[in-house]
């Protein structure tokens, strides 16, 4: 199995961080956005692999790597357009219930312009994880004169 390289994501620090933009701007409360956090890991298909085995309830059927581009259209006009609307419909109720909704059509152009900023300047990829298994079959017990199920 190839194992592919643990991607780790901008945790808020930087020159385009929308977190510390939106600070120096004054638009979000230093003290909110301080207690918000959304811990993300993504592990590698050797992770996943060992982790399945090592628990044993279920098989491992196929287990799969795929690099998919941010843009599957390759239109870097729109590119960063896309990308936010995609991740706007995940991440705006979690938004909306820290911060309100009156920032988010701020925020998420503010994170089409950074992604558009990043799709110019490099090649850009989510490394997705797909695992297909089978539950390992449960021996059933024979508890007063039932079966467990």
């Amino acid at each position: 199995m190839k194992v592919v390289e643990v991607l780790h994501m901008n945790g808020g620090n930087g020159d385009i961080s929308y977190a510390n933009n939106s600070l120096v701007q004054g638009l979000i409360e230093e003290q909110k956005l301080d207690a918000f956090n959304i811990p993300q890991y993504t592990p590698s298909p050797a992770e996943v692999k060992y982790i399945v085995e090592k628990e044993n309830s279920f098989t491992i059927n196929r287990l799969e790597a795929t690099r998919v581009h941010w843009n599957a259209s390759n239109d870097h006009i729109n590119g960063g357009y896309n990308v936010s609307r995609c991740m706007r419909a995940v991440a705006e109720p979690l938004l909306v219930s820290q911060f309100g909704t009156k920032l988010m059509d701020l925020v998420f152009q503010k994170h089409e312009e950074i992604v558009s900023y990043c799709m110019a300047k490099e090649k850009t990829e989510f490394i997705n994880v797909t695992v297909s298994f089978d539950q390992e079959k449960i021996r059933p017990l024979n508890v007063e004169g039932g079966l467990r199920i």
